[in-house]
């Protein structure tokens, strides 16, 4: 835990009565006034105000811990902030589910708008010169993609930093990961675009990976599953033709489901037998059947088989043949013994 040892009245004076830039640093200082009071923040908590690399952001996150009920207004007087500094950070807080005082109930998600806010030109242009962090995901994103950013790009890029509120260490993986992925998918040498690198953001945003072993452990994830959908498409003859979105989508569903190769391929299989063709939607049916049944691995559906009603018919019927081949064996050395006298 995140231990603030100060008053908060104390703090709060202080910023009334100077008026000053209220900056949080990563290193968030311990602020050594009066200990009438402690203020905890959780280290989750911690590192999202953090990642927010946002000094009125974290500063509200202060006022709503000790106020517990958001008030604009209060706020900006109490802050020596603008009613819109406020609101920005604010929405801010709600979108990194920070929205209220720590205590009280945890407010429900708010996922990301579908469009990043309209930066202006002096917006990236300041925050080029004065934010380090930014300044590192600049030169990185250049360096990556080999080719002098546009405006557009600038502006895309500024708001997966500023707006999605991801780290720039984060954001440096993001782009690896989209760079690998779009050469695998399209050969190399083929780059993406700053647009799909924003998608991509968009879902680790709502993924909430904030941290490089959770950026880790995802392309890591990622990887696994696509090497795993490579060997499937080998399998079910579709060759080295791009899956389309709706097939990507199923694949993931199954592996997300817990299936094993082998267990997806019997559907495949089953799926071919009964129709003629491979029919996704059919051989989905068929996997969420198995889910129910608490059924993941090819020795799980041969277990299931075996204990069919079907199954149990065919192995006495099995029984009983090999019991009359016997029988007539028995038969035919009777007779060949009379014959021969």
């Amino acid at each position: 835990m995140l231990l603030l040892q100060a008053n908060f009245n104390d703090i709060i004076s202080l910023v009334k009565v100077h008026c000053v830039n209220f900056k949080l640093t990563k290193d968030i200082r311990v602020i050594s006034m009066s200990i009438a009071e402690q203020n905890l923040i959780s280290d989750d908590n911690a590192e999202k105000l953090i990642a927010a690399h946002d000094g009125d952001v974290a500063l509200l996150y202060i006022w709503l811990s000790r106020r517990g009920k958001f008030d604009a207004d209060r706020a900006a007087r109490e802050l020596c902030r603008t009613a819109g500094e406020i609101a920005k950070a604010h929405e801010k807080l709600m979108r990194m589910q920070l929205g209220q005082a720590p205590a009280a109930a945890a407010e429900p998600k708010l996922p990301p708008a579908e469009e990043l806010p309209e930066y202006t030109s002096d917006d990236i242009v300041r925050r080029s010169k004065e934010d380090p962090g930014f300044q590192a995901v600049i030169m990185q994103a250049r360096s990556k993609l080999g080719r002098t950013l546009s405006t557009a790009d600038m502006k895309t890029l500024f708001g997966i930093y500023d707006y999605l509120a991801l780290p720039a260490d984060v954001i440096f993986m993001l782009i690896g990961y989209c760079i690998d992925v779009f050469a695998e998918k399209y050969g190399p040498g083929r780059l993406p675009s700053m647009r799909s690198i924003e998608k991509e953001a968009y879902s680790w945003a709502n993924k909430e990976i904030i941290t490089i072993e959770q950026a880790d452990e995802y392309i890591r994830a990622a990887a696994e599953k696509r090497s795993r959908a490579g060997e499937l498409k080998t399998a079910m003859g579709l060759g080295s033709r791009v899956l389309t979105p709706t097939e990507r989508k199923y694949m993931t569903a199954w592996f997300d489901m817990g299936f094993d190769n082998e267990a997806i391929l019997i559907a495949y299989d089953r799926t071919v037998t009964n129709t003629g063709a491979l029919k996704w939607g059919y051989m989905n049916k068929i996997l969420l059947s198995w889910q129910e049944k608490g059924i993941r691995t090819a020795a799980d559906v041969q277990e299931r088989d075996s204990r069919s009603p079907a199954a149990m018919v065919k192995a006495e019927n099995q029984h009983r043949s090999s019991v009359s081949g016997d029988e007539l064996k028995r038969l035919r050395s009777i007779y060949e013994k009379v014959k021969n006298g």
